[in-house]
């Protein structure tokens, strides 16, 4: 047949005993002692892993904002939409916050907001991290160098230009004067 490449047998055995070899060869990886615990090349090559980040990060400062009696739009507004509302549960809301990085151990909180005739009754929590804990935990992992500042230290809030100085005595501004036809007209 013109085009077909065939394989006799002895060749079909000696590309299988080729690829065995190959394939023996990982587990006779050289070793150094430089290397890490069992001294193997493998070891320095991990597969990648991907970070993944689920919920709402609920810290001490805005939990701390959440007061006995507030209506479910308030505490949406100040911790965010909670990670599970259930039908079956109308009075609970739960949040649930994850973090996996690699390199780090994984993270995970859960805050539960408990509703009684649709008013915040309790907001009940572990131990949950300050603003700045939380910043840091995740800044460590990424970096050797300090987290950044959360806020403007005093000098550098002097550093800020100052805003134009707002004219009293102005005229209010005056838009285009236009005239429509009456909608019926058209």
């Amino acid at each position: 047949m013109p085009g077909h490449i065939t394989c006799s047998s002895p060749l079909r055995g000696l590309v299988a005993a080729i690829g065995l070899v190959l394939l023996s060869g990982c587990s006779m990886l050289p070793t150094w002692p430089s290397m890490p615990s069992s001294g193997s090349l493998l070891d320095i090559v991990k597969p990648y892993r991907m970070e993944i980040v689920q919920g709402n990060v609920v810290t001490k400062e805005a939990a701390a904002l959440v007061k006995p009696g507030m209506t479910r739009q308030q505490v949406r507004e100040l911790i965010g939409s909670p990670m599970l509302a259930d039908l079956f549960h109308a009075d609970r809301w739960d949040y649930v916050f994850t973090i996996r990085r690699q390199g780090t151990p994984d993270q995970r909180r859960s805050v539960v907001a408990y509703f009684k005739d649709d008013k915040l009754d309790r907001l009940e929590a572990a131990e949950l991290p300050s603003e700045r804990e939380f910043v840091a935990s995740i800044f460590r992992a990424t970096s050797k160098s300090p987290p950044p500042e959360l806020m403007l230290a005093p000098e550098l809030v002097q550093a800020l230009p100052k805003p134009p100085p707002v004219a009293v005595d102005a005229p209010a501004a005056v838009g285009a004067v236009r005239s429509y036809p009456p909608l019926e007209a058209l």
